[in-house]
């Protein structure tokens, strides 16, 4: 156990008016679980970034343990078991330069075994693939499954090979950037689970319930700077919203100090006006010299309070500098005159001759907000491609009302460029609506103009999500809209969603959203589908 420090910490990329660091502080124990949160674009992955070294800044990083960052590459080609491992040490090339050592046991080359041996077992090589076996099966993952190939596995079981081979090497501390990313629900526990049993780690996760399973400290990057809070993300939460609720509770009285010591400033500024120019008026009387030296006197005592008004002013302005401001996201969803706006009836989708979706019967009314859940692969978005007609299902049918609108959000932004500006032209969208709805999702007004391809991946999901909201729909049809957004944005759409009467089937694997927001919930994969 041992304390990472950061200190004084200062970063900028290249071409950007704003560092994303200046001055960062804090510290840290080595043993807790940190979650690393903060709105999109505060430096995050940055921060891991910088303490990986992959980053280099200004000030210092002092930790007596080394640092591993996820994700990270592995050849995809070879078998899963020796892939990971070779991530970590080059195992297999010392077994192969032990193995011909031995074919050929020169005095040169005995002596070269003694010392690849030497390493290879400092670095336990010979129970190296029995630990990965341990960790992958703690993570879900049989052990003779680890003779395939690694891209023959799924993105979210990859990930859990990987986490896997990170715990394989002690004494190390451990960046985790989005981790949850490709995970569904039944994933995200079994994560959850497994590093609860584990130490030494920070981990980026835009899952409120998986931060409150797994962290036992939060480091919340804020406008001011660097917070660390002990106890999960809900905790860290209640302090802010309190927090915030104080200062909110301030806020008038400070706007209404500022706008006094201005009024003041200017009352000044008028008085020794006045003055001076009395020095010339016609009643100034006889000696103008005096006037004129009492006027100068007058004039450098309101400039000197003048300057000490600007200084109440400031340090009373600073008071407010870290308040998360979230405004309330509003959507009117267009009214349609049917009463049922969706009805699936025996549907039924195969791949290749593998039943995906079978037997699915389901009717949806105005105002329902339906959840897809179920492990990855079990359907969910190819549901919702059924739904919009991009896909035609084997059997059954899906009826939908006449001149109904949909508004779809996909997953990825793959295939989408531009600008935002661009973006919503293109599609016909109320600017105003549009940017409004940005600027209250956060995104700086300066990125309006800018390509969508520089932002980070959350702000390129609020993008998505602003293009969704601006445009009028009946039925709005979202796969993962929370993927890679902030907690406090995830909020505002909660919220939104709640106050409105919106027409929605959505996949989303954060079972808080989940639970907060659907009106119905359907679980694909379980057998023959039904809506419930």
């Amino acid at each position: 156990m041992s304390i990472i420090q950061v200190k004084e910490l200062y970063f900028s990329y290249e071409g950007s008016a704003q560092p994303v660091f200046s001055g960062l502080d804090f510290h840290m124990d080595s043993s807790w679980r940190l979650g690393l949160v903060g709105r999109n674009g505060r430096g995050k992955t940055t921060l891991l970034r910088l303490l990986a070294g992959q980053l280099h800044g200004q000030g210092s990083i002092v930790s007596s343990l080394p640092f591993d960052y996820f994700p990270f590459p592995a050849d995809a080609a070879r078998p899963a078991r020796e892939a990971l491992i070779d991530t970590l040490a080059p195992y297999t090339l010392w077994e192969k330069e032990m193995a011909a050592c031995l074919a050929h046991p020169t005095p040169q080359a005995l002596a070269r075994y003694g010392e690849v041996e030497e390493a290879y077992a400092a670095r336990d090589g010979y129970r190296v693939r029995d630990d990965l076996a341990r960790e992958a099966q703690l993570l879900g993952i049989p052990a003779e499954e680890l003779d395939r190939p690694l891209y023959s596995f799924s993105p979210g079981e990859q990930t859990r090979l990987k986490l896997a081979a990170l715990f394989l090497r002690p004494g190390h501390f451990l960046l985790l950037d989005e981790p949850t990313n490709h995970l569904d629900e039944d994933g995200r526990a079994l994560m959850a689970g497994y590093l609860r049993r584990k130490a030494g780690l920070m981990v980026v996760s835009h899952d409120r319930s998986f931060l409150d399973q797994v962290c036992t400290h939060i480091l919340a990057l804020e406008k001011q700077g660097a917070r660390v809070v002990s106890g999960n993300y809900t905790t860290y939460r209640e302090n802010k919203r309190r927090q915030d609720e104080f200062e909110r509770a301030q806020r008038d009285r400070i706007l209404a100090d500022i706008g006094r010591l201005k009024q003041s400033a200017r009352e000044k500024a008028d008085w020794s006006d006045r003055v001076e120019a009395a020095k010339f008026g016609a009643d100034a009387g006889g000696d103008r010299g005096y006037i004129g030296h009492k006027a100068a006197k007058m004039m450098k005592r309101s400039k000197s309070l003048e300057n000490r008004i600007e200084r109440q002013i400031e340090e009373q302005e600073s008071l407010l500098k870290n308040l998360e401001y979230t405004s309330p996201v509003k959507l009117k969803p267009l009214a349609h005159r049917n009463p049922v706006l969706l009805r699936l009836e025996n549907l039924c989708f195969s791949y290749d001759g593998t039943p995906l979706i079978e037997g699915l019967s389901l009717t949806m009314l105005p105002g329902e907000r339906l959840a897809l859940t179920g492990k990855n692969g079990a359907g969910k978005t190819t549901l919702l491609h059924l739904i919009m007609g991009l896909l035609q299902p084997c059997d059954g049918r899906v009826w939908l009302p006449r001149d109904l609108v949909i508004s779809h959000l996909p997953q990825t932004a793959k295939g989408i460029a531009g600008t935002p500006r661009e973006m919503a032209q293109a599609r016909g969208l109320d600017l105003t609506l549009f940017f409004t709805l940005l600027r209250k999702f956060d995104l700086p007004q300066e990125h309006f103009d800018r390509d969508f391809s520089g932002f980070s991946l959350g702000q390129k999901k609020k993008t998505l999500v602003s293009l969704s909201l601006a445009q009028p729909a009946h039925l709005f049809l979202w796969d993962e809209p929370l993927n890679d957004i902030d907690p406090e944005s995830r909020e505002q759409i909660e919220e939104m969603l709640l106050e409105t009467n919106a027409s929605m089937v959505f996949i989303e694997h954060e079972r808080a959203f989940i639970d907060r927001v659907a009106t119905r919930e359907l679980r694909l994969g379980a057998g023959k589908d039904s809506g419930r």
